[in-house]
Formats: structure tokens, sequence, C-alpha cells
């Protein structure tokens, strides 16, 4: 749990990065969206995790994957826009955005799974 959160985050980073080098910009809402759900979210799970409220940390990180899974499909797969892996603006950058689109898509569907077992656990 705490490897595939710390990934998680990692990646997240890396692919703000290749969003800022790109000239990529999300809205205001999409902006918090990815503070409050994508990044902070996990890590309070992370911490609940070393407490004893484990299943309110599994809860959460059911819930943030799940979210996060669901925004980074939509956005860098489905509809059309500069956010579209296969609508980047041009740029070196181009690369590490798809790379990194791609592992968090993984990810957040590890960390859901491993979220909705971590509830089931007794």
């Amino acid at each position: 749990m705490t490897a595939l959160i710390l990934c998680h985050f990692v990646l997240s980073l890396a692919h703000g990065m290749a969003h800022h080098r790109l000239g990529i910009k999300l809205t205001a809402a999409q902006d918090l969206f990815v503070m409050g759900v994508i990044v902070v979210a996990p890590l309070i799970s992370l911490a609940l995790f070393y407490t004893r409220l484990q299943k309110w940390g599994a809860g959460l990180l059911l819930l943030s994957m799940l979210a996060s899974l669901l925004f980074g499909i939509i956005n860098h797969f489905v509809l059309i826009s500069p956010d579209h892996v296969s609508h980047l603006p041009p740029g070196q950058w181009a690369l590490s955005f798809k790379i990194t689109a791609v592992l968090l898509s993984i990810i957040e569907a590890l960390g859901t799974l491993l979220g909705w077992l971590g509830l089931r656990a007794e």
C-alpha cells in the first residue's frame, strides 16, 4: 500500500511537470480536483493505514483512486482536448506525458483494487 501510494505521488508530480512543460492548463475546478483527490487524499489514506483507522484509509484510498482513474481515463483517453494523449501539443515532454498517463491509470486501477480489498479485510 505504501509503495503504491508513494509511486502514485511521484508519477502525479511527473505528469504535472509534463502538463506544465507542454503548456496544458487545467481549469480551476480540475486543479482543485487534482490537488484534493489525486494528490492529497491518497497521502491522507496512507497516514490512516498507520493508525487504528485502517478501514477509513482503505475507503479513502478506494474512492480517491477510483475517482482519479475515471478522471484520467476521461481526460487523457476519451475527451478530445489538448489533454488527450493523441492530441498533445508538440514538444519533447509529449512522451513523458503519455507514459505517465498510462502508468497513472495502471497504478490507480491497482489502488482501487487494494482499497476495495482493504475494506473487505477483517
